[in-house]
């Protein structure tokens, strides 16, 4: 494989999303992995930096940019850089009313 590409199984692994890489390639095989839009076909398509990987777990869906290739797997604040979450971003930005807590949770 070309030095700016990685295997997506093995990119899952790095990042985290899969505790094994056996069970990131399952994830991918089952069809819960999309690269750019299309769904990823096998555990050995490559993934680049810029690509944006979408995983869909049980209870949530993760859209991530690839910001870097791991090289290993590393503990969990190092495999976050190995991405930027699109799913976390909000255009429209702070809700209305000025506070990110729900009135039933708001501290008299």
């Amino acid at each position: 494989m070309r030095a700016d590409r990685q295997r997506l199984d093995k990119w899952l692994w790095f990042a985290r999303f899969a505790k094994t890489r056996s069970l990131a390639a399952r994830l991918i095989e089952d069809g819960f992995v999309r690269v750019n839009g299309q769904r990823a076909d096998a555990p050995s398509k490559a993934v680049a930096v810029g690509d944006v990987v979408t995983v869909a777990a049980q209870h949530v869906t993760a859209a991530v940019r690839v910001l870097d290739l791991g090289e290993r797997r590393g503990p969990a604040p190092e495999a976050r850089l190995l991405y930027a979450d699109l799913s976390a971003v909000s255009p429209a930005g702070p809700a209305p009313g000025g506070t990110a807590r729900p009135a039933r949770l708001r501290k008299a």
